[in-house]
């Protein structure tokens, strides 16, 4: 590249160019940057010299291109060994993870809880390393430690650091919660004027009780001792706040302590909280039943059993008669329905209930709670609702058919259900054996609610198709749990201190917070699956010191979209060692 001063009677121009040989032969030159009059350059200059500065930038620019376009020749003997633990194959995907993490300003963060405790080791690398380990490679505390040095940077501290740091990371959760959720915001727009909680709980790898471990209902059906967790999350799928809980405690009183909790570290003003019906006891209703100057601060939509309703209730829900879409008047009839027309339309019927929603009996002298009863109804959910129990008929058939019936029904979606038991003798008169059949009424009485519907809120000025809308974000949550189980493997834990604990699932929810961000960086085309597989397998060889690294990984549309979400490639045929330094550098918001 060449400096180009273009100079007149009144004015001096300067410009980049740059010669390029032609298909037929000869060269000519194209402009590559106007770099401005002599005044603009002169500013730019900031004092020095304008002509020198021109000529030492375009001296820089030849540099780099010279830098991007040499080519690295690696040479190989047939005959050598390579080094005996010699590390070749690194792990490049953790720097789009790792500009997340810095752009959540997590270093910044530890920094201040490094200032408040006396410990020599780096916490910010071994939380960062923890987190990158979680999405990439999920395993033990022991097995994070040993693969984080699958990373281009390698770590400097030892197992006992990591273990000491959970205990601090544990004490210090709320304050991290808190600082993450302010950060968040100057890196996308938060909308946090909608929540949603719901809980789940995880099992241990052992057999004894202990702390926070308790044996209670396991949503996975493991007999061993189990922790519960509470999670908060925004309108659109980003974590809030987490806490975790003994596993023999109600999740229903879970809702309330961690809510204010985040209303005051989060600074929060109105918010609307949604739960499924788990979670939608009165006492959680009542606490999100609150106004100020006649305007609602707190507010609640949750999922109600049609089933649990009291009996002239679930009489007005089931009834054939009285049901409208959103935004029109019209009233249809369930039996007037056409199937092919109205199969992927939602009806509904509202009334405000001045009443216990429960088939419980009021405490007296208790204050009503008055609240908006929505119940849907559609084809397509009907349909869908007795294609699955059509396969646990077919299941219940072949339990009683093979004589195994003996056991007891243990959920709602157990086809044993629907296998009923009759005791009796040859004679009728002394039991001697029991008999199993198929439950027809127990199908049948089912059959009453399929395609029904309900949801619960205070809201009075919302539409009837926003709060249905709302309700239907409640996916989000449920897949927030499937991640963490499934891709990060948050289950079993093997720790045992509570602290420790607490530490992990704080990393698996930093982690989460982080795999969030990621996501709404990239188009909606690729799959959690699919993203944790792509970094997880974008790996770089490097032949040996000084020697650059190259790829191991086949380049796709969805690591194309990676390097144009994050503005850096690692995909080229070779990065020699500066490249890569700069890469890392850029990967934490520094400049090259």
């Amino acid at each position: 590249m060449k400096l180009t001063i273009s100079k007149s009677k009144n004015s001096v121009h300067f410009y980049v160019q740059k010669s390029i040989r032609k298909k037929g032969g000869g060269t000519t030159s194209i402009m590559v940057e106007k770099l401005g009059s002599l005044e603009e350059v002169r500013t730019k200059a900031g004092g020095k010299d304008p002509y020198a500065w021109a000529q030492d930038y375009v001296n820089e620019l030849s540099r780099k291109e010279c830098e991007e376009e040499e080519s690295i020749i690696v040479r190989y003997s047939q005959k050598k060994l390579i080094g005996k633990g010699e590390q070749r194959c690194y792990n490049c995907g953790y720097l789009f993870l790792q500009s997340i993490y810095y752009s959540l300003g997590l270093d910044r963060i530890c920094a201040k809880i490094s200032a408040r405790h006396k410990f020599d080791y780096d916490l910010n690398e071994i939380l960062s390393r923890l987190i990158y380990t979680r999405i990439l490679y999920p395993s033990s505390k022991q097995k994070s430690t040993q693969l984080a040095k699958m990373f281009v940077e390698q770590p400097s501290f030892e197992l006992q650091n990591v273990y000491r740091a959970l205990s601090v990371l544990a004490g210090e959760s709320d304050f991290i919660q808190s600082e993450l959720y302010g950060n968040s915001q100057k890196v996308l727009e938060r909308r946090d004027d909608i929540l949603y909680y719901d809980c789940t709980n995880y099992y241990f790898e052992t057999e004894q009780e202990e702390g926070c471990r308790k044996y209670g209902h396991s949503k996975q059906h493991q007999p061993l001792p189990i922790i519960g967790m509470g999670l908060f999350m925004d309108h659109d799928g980003i974590p809030m706040a987490f806490d975790i809980y003994d596993g023999n405690k109600n999740e229903q009183g879970t809702l309330r302590p961690l809510e204010q909790k985040i209303l005051q570290s989060h600074r929060l003003d109105r918010v609307i909280v949604c739960t499924d019906a788990g979670l939608s006891s009165k006492g959680n209703r009542k606490f999100n039943d609150k106004s100020r100057f006649g305007e609602e601060v707190r507010s609640f939509i949750t999922t109600q059993s049609v089933k649990q309703l009291p009996d002239r209730l679930k009489e007005y829900a089931l009834d054939d008669d009285g049901w409208k879409l959103p935004g029109g008047n019209k009233v249809y009839k369930i039996s007037g329905l056409d199937p092919d027309e109205d199969y992927d339309k939602v009806f509904y019927k509202d009334r405000w209930i001045k009443d216990d929603l429960s088939q419980r009996k009021v405490r007296e002298g208790s204050k009503p709670l008055e609240q908006h009863l929505i119940v849907t109804f559609s084809l397509k959910y009907r349909n869908y609702l007795r294609t699955v129990r059509g396969r646990q008929i077919d299941r219940a058939q072949t339990i009683i058919s093979s004589g195994r019936a003996s056991r007891k029904s243990k959920g709602q979606n157990d086809p044993r259900r629907f296998i009923g038991r009759e005791a009796m003798t040859a004679d009728g008169e002394e039991c001697s054996r029991t008999v199993t059949y198929l439950d027809t009424a127990a199908i049948a009485e089912e059959e009453k609610y399929d395609g029904f519907y309900a949801v619960c809120t205070n809201l009075a000025e919302m539409s009837v198709s926003e709060i249905i809308g709302i309700n239907k974000g409640r996916w989000k949550i449920e897949e927030c749990f499937r991640i963490m189980k499934t891709e990060f493997k948050a289950r079993p834990v093997y720790l045992q201190d509570d602290d420790r604990i607490k530490a992990h699932f704080l990393t698996c929810f930093i982690a989460l917070f982080v795999y969030r961000i990621l996501e709404k960086k990239l188009p909606d085309d690729f799959t959690t699956p699919q993203i944790v597989e792509t970094l997880h397998d974008m790996t770089m060889n490097r032949p040996g010191e000084k020697q650059g690294y190259t790829p191991n990984y086949t380049r796709t549309d969805l690591t194309d979209a990676l390097h144009e979400a994050f503005g850096f490639r690692t995909d080229y045929g070779i990065t020699s060692d500066a490249k890569m330094r700069a890469l890392v550098r850029i990967s934490k918001g520094k400049k090259k």
